[in-house]
């Protein structure tokens, strides 16, 4: 059974989500996606301006005349969400956290999935793989990936993002979408391994963000603590050097991280808790869309 504060969070969520998903993503997602690759249509009478590379030779000879081969898009795709569930997915600066925003992520583009009979997968990592759900369709198991994105409850702290996808190389068989949701705060070296994925599948990092996160309130002495290592320091945040230096070098990493994620040939869209996700994620689907 589940605690009753979360199956009431669990269930807002599913009708929001639902909403905006009928609202607002059901065509964005439909077109900013390709599936799988072709599958055979149907065998037709040639016609003047037809590529004759699509000559079907077997029934033109059968038949006496020129037939050729139609294909269409096959459509269904396997969507794979990669969750990263460390210690720092639990900030949030306001009424939400990375993590709540995470799971709002999932519940719209799971079900966007379902709405296009895409099959949905997922990955709960942390410094070690926590959960692997492997991918099916429909509406059930969208609700499980909503339901272990906000209530499961990770034995590690930190991150190893180069494990988490080294891991996915393995079990992902057939090419698929990878929404690699993180903050992608620390996880050590994952250059080779990502780059790797992305060569055999359609990688989207949704990079969690928090406004805080980019900038110091003048708030005085701060003792702030790392939520991955327990590390902890003094900070005045009453010193414009001091918050200046921080924005600066808030800057600079999300600069590096932006170059690094287009070297890897992956697609980035920062999300930042607080703000409207949804606008934000339709941009991106249309802009994926355009360059289709």
């Amino acid at each position: 059974m589940l605690p009753s504060e979360l199956a009431k969070r669990i269930r807002q969520l599913e009708i929001r989500t639902r909403k905006e998903v009928t609202d607002v993503m059901a065509g964005d997602y439909k077109s900013a996606f390709r599936g799988a690759g072709m599958e055979f249509d149907e065998v037709r009478e040639y016609l003047p301006g037809d590529d004759v590379r699509s000559i079907d030779w077997n029934v033109t000879a059968r038949q006496g005349r020129p037939f050729i081969k139609r294909f269409q898009e096959e459509r269904e795709l396997t969507v794979f969400f990669a969750v990263d569930l460390s210690a720092s997915g639990y900030y949030g600066a306001g009424k939400s956290s990375k993590n709540d925003l995470a799971a709002e992520l999932c519940a719209t583009l799971a079900f966007s999935a379902v709405k296009n009979n895409d099959k949905v997968g997922l990955l709960l990592f942390t410094d070690r793989t926590e959960l692997f759900i492997p991918p099916v369709k429909g509406t059930t198991r969208a609700m499980r990936v909503i339901r272990e994105v906000l209530g499961f409850r990770p034995q590690g702290t930190g991150t190893d993002l180069a494990g988490a996808v080294n891991f996915l190389a393995r079990v992902l068989k057939k090419r698929a979408v990878v929404f690699l949701i993180s903050d992608f705060i620390g996880g050590g070296d994952y250059d080779k391994p990502l780059q790797l994925l992305a060569q055999r599948h359609d990688v989207v990092a949704l990079q969690l963000t928090d406004d805080s996160e980019m900038t110091l309130p003048n708030a005085g002495l701060v003792e702030m603590q790392d939520a991955e290592t327990g590390e902890t320091i003094l900070v005045d945040t009453a010193s414009r050097a001091v918050r200046d230096a921080f924005a600066a070098d808030s800057a600079r990493r999300q600069a590096l991280l932006t170059s690094r994620l287009q070297r890897l040939g992956v697609d980035q869209l920062p999300l930042a808790t607080g703000h409207d996700y949804i606008r934000d994620l339709s941009a991106f689907l249309k802009r994926r869309t355009r360059r289709k």
